[in-house]
Formats: C-alpha cells, structure tokens, sequence
C-alpha cells in the first residue's frame, strides 16, 4: 500500500503562500535541489492540485532542453518526465495529458483506491488547496515540510481548515546552511 506525502515549503508562521499566491520568499538552492533530488529519487507518483499541475507542466516538460538549464533541471526533468502524475480536478481532460490521472469529484474514494494499488510514497507538491482537502479526510500520511526563516503575517496557510487535533510523530530534522529546516513529521492515527 502506498502512501501520500505532503512536501511543501512553508513560512515560519505557517504559510504556503503569501496572500496573492506569491512564492518569492521561498529559499532554494544547491544544497536543497541535492537534498529534494535524493528524496524524490525514491518515489514516482506525483500528486498535484490543479493549479501546481499547469505551472508544472508548463516548466518541466521542457526544462532540461533550455539553454544553460541547470543540474537541479536536467535532473528533476528527467524525473518528472518518468513519475505518474495524479492530479485533483474538475476540469482537465485526462485524454490530452501524457503519464496522467486525472481525479475529480470522487477523489477521496479515488485516492484510496490509488493508495492500495500504488507501492511506495505519491508526493503532494505544493498545492495547498489539495492539501487541505486531503487532510479533511485523512489521507496524507507523512509531512515533509521546509519551514524557511520569514514571516509572512498572512497568506495561504498549510494547515487551514483543521477541525481536531491530529497527533504527528517527528521522524527526522535537517537543517540547510540557509537556516531552511526541514521537518519530516508522521501523521499518527488515533484509533
């Protein structure tokens, strides 16, 4: 049985992004690209909510061909290229994606199904709307997430929306020469 990992930058304050969607606080570089690159390596489902999918699509597909085009975009091009990608939408047409599921309305009962057919980890990139309507019905397993050093004051949270507790259980810490931390959290089950 696979199982869903969310895997999200996110501001000291608890933000995905700031008020208008804006991502240009978020800290990468070589360092976090080597350290993404080996754990991404290990999966090869991707999980997106619409919005993420099209702003991927639009990059990756052809970003290792671009002049001057990185290792971190050769290599996770090439990834990208090879993962599964499962999307939650109302609207895309599946037919016209390549190595894509499209899941809409039923995505819940869908996920599920996924999850027992799936081996290994489906990566949820980003997309804060999707997170938080997997967390409503309990279907992420494991957090990882890299809390960069600002304060947004206000934004899209990552955890919006929480209705009741839910017990994490801290598997592994890393901290980036940036002050970026990464944080890999289990979601515990209470039974």
């Amino acid at each position: 049985m696979g199982k869903i990992v969310l895997f999200m930058h996110m501001s000291l304050d608890g933000f995905a992004a700031g008020t208008k969607g804006e991502m240009n606080w978020i800290h990468v570089d070589q360092e976090i690209f080597d350290f993404v690159a080996d754990r991404i390596a290990k999966s090869n489902t991707a999980l997106y909510g619409r919005v993420t999918f099209q702003m991927m699509e639009s990059y990756w597909p052809t970003a290792a061909d671009q002049p001057g085009a990185s290792k971190h975009d050769i290599e996770h091009a090439a990834w990208y290229k090879t993962a599964h990608k499962v999307v939650l939408s109302n609207t895309l047409d599946q037919s016209i994606l390549t190595n894509t599921t499209v899941i809409g309305k039923n995505y819940a009962t869908d996920l599920r199904k996924i999850k027992q057919e799936v081996t290994g980890e489906m990566l949820l990139f980003g997309s804060p709307t999707a997170a938080h309507s997997l967390l409503a019905e309990n279907l992420i397993d494991e957090c990882w997430l890299f809390v960069n050093p600002v304060l947004l004051g206000d934004g899209i949270s990552v955890f919006k929306g929480i209705k009741e507790r839910q017990p994490l259980k801290l598997l592994k810490t890393h901290v980036f020469s940036s002050g970026v931390v990464c944080l890999q959290h289990e979601m515990k089950r209470e039974n």
